[in-house]
């Protein structure tokens, strides 16, 4: 059996979007499950839409969810001249037709047709005219479509699926100003990149009939192909900006992480028993193209958060402390100039949902100007509290060894002795530490911040909130 090939081939014309996004994934993972190729092409035949910014965008988006390609990125629009022979190829065979008709005559014809009941294709009237002089006339090319019969496929996601002919047009494959259209390139690239396989979106489908009658006229092997289904918002209507966001890079800057967004856009369709959480490697072993639903999936933000807060309880803190330092220099923080950056992600992975959680939970350590929280402190703060903080300060004085079990260690001894419950101190201060009695755990808090910068914490709250 020859190698598997496939592709992914979005249009320059904006960002990486998710359901662009979930297209490739499932090629990717099929082209490493079966050891094949995954290659990159970029269609900018829309030169008027098409930007290097967006090229960019998508580059960056499929790096950052890991998606590397192994042929690629290609331009159709490098491949201009290629196109022009394959038209000229399927004229000589008698196979294409230049048509003259003016766009006002086509729009006539459309009406008329949809007056008497009929289907608003193309009437065939230059199809069997003899060859024109070259006189300067605009013409369009029309591939000349079989009128009989029907052309079918076995999807590998919806199954057999089949037109009749008679329903489908004669296409035009090369417009008046001489550039070729989406559906004829499409052919060409798929045909000389030796594509395989085409996973794509099923808003496809009505393409595809027609893209298989041209490999068949150029006799070059048809790929097999598989129709996603869409994605969907919460009320049911195609995923769009309305919906939140539909950008792939925008969940990066919303402060998700790319194995929470992979994880996420796998399961949307496609599923392996009841298992709800995939790394990449893993993945690769159990995808398969057959497993994937044949109805559209709703995208489920809470679903999303859900994962994400799962890779960052059980993330790798070093690594997550490097992704967390941009968030925080956006809030004014460089964590070069404070606590160890990896001991304060260890105390707040537990809790964060998103990056912008763990950057806004990690501020505190790094900033001591912070206000405090009104309704904690009147909880907090009663007449024995600056007391008993200006006691424990001065047994945490006296602390020997510092560690989590020393510190632990003295609150116990501290509240037998005074004869208190750790509730009539600690809130009071986590308060001191923090400004907020929703914080990570007191020893942990104390253990990062070190002995000088707690004692200079409380002793700012007792000067603050000690009258």
């Amino acid at each position: 059996m020859s190698q598997i090939r496939l592709r992914f081939a979005p249009s320059p014309t904006g960002y990486l979007h998710v359901g662009g996004a979930r297209t490739a994934l499932f090629n990717w993972l099929l082209a490493r499950k079966e050891q094949g190729k995954f290659i990159l092409r970029i269609e900018d035949t829309d030169v008027a839409r098409s930007t290097q910014e967006s090229v960019d965008a998508i580059l960056e988006g499929m790096a950052w969810l890991g998606l590397d390609w192994d042929e690629g990125p290609f331009y159709q629009s490098d491949n201009f001249p290629l196109y022009k022979q394959y038209v000229q190829k399927l004229l000589d065979a008698g196979k294409a037709y230049k048509c003259y008709c003016s766009a006002e005559e086509l729009e006539a014809k459309r009406e008329k047709a949809m007056k008497e009941g009929g289907k608003p294709k193309y009437d065939g009237t230059c199809r069997n005219l003899p060859p024109q002089p070259d006189d300067g006339r605009p013409y369009v090319v029309r591939f000349k479509a079989p009128q009989e019969g029907s052309t079918s496929w076995n999807d590998l996601i919806k199954g057999t699926i089949s037109f009749e002919n008679a329903e489908l047009d004669d296409l035009i494959i090369q417009r008046t100003d001489g550039t070729p259209t989406y559906n004829f390139v499409v052919v060409i690239d798929d045909a000389t990149m030796n594509i395989t396989t085409v996973i794509r979106g099923d808003d496809h489908v009505n393409n595809t009939p027609r893209q298989i009658l041209l490999y068949e006229a150029l006799e070059v092997p048809v790929p097999s192909f598989a129709h996603v289904p869409m994605i969907l918002g919460a009320d049911k209507a195609r995923l769009s900006k309305r919906h939140g966001a539909t950008s792939v890079m925008a969940y990066r800057d919303m402060g998700f992480l790319p194995e929470a967004m992979v994880n996420y856009l796998v399961r949307l369709g496609w599923s392996y028993g009841d298992e709800e959480i995939f790394g990449l490697q893993d993945l690769i072993q159990k995808f398969s193209i057959e497993s994937v639903g044949r109805s559209a999936s709703v995208f489920n933000p809470d679903k999303l958060l859900w994962l994400n807060a799962h890779y960052i309880k059980n993330g790798d803190p070093v690594r997550l402390a490097g992704l967390v330092t941009p968030f925080l220099k956006d809030r004014g923080v460089d964590p070069a100039g404070g606590p160890d950056l990896v001991a304060v992600v260890k105390t707040l992975q537990e809790r964060a949902k998103t990056m912008l959680e763990l950057a806004d939970g990690a501020v505190f350590y790094y900033k001591d100007d912070f206000d405090y929280d009104e309704s904690g402190v009147a909880k907090a703060f009663k007449p024995e509290t600056p007391s008993l903080l200006e006691a424990l300060l001065a047994k945490l004085d006296s602390l020997e060894s510092f560690s989590m079990e020393s510190i632990e260690g003295l609150f116990k001894g501290f509240c037998e002795e005074k004869g208190i419950k750790l509730g009539q101190i600690g809130p009071a201060v986590r308060l001191a530490l923090s400004g907020t009695t929703a914080s990570p755990g007191i020893y942990e808090m104390i253990l990062v911040l070190g002995k000088g910068e707690t004692r200079k914490r409380v002793e700012r709250a007792l000067a603050r909130l000690g009258k």
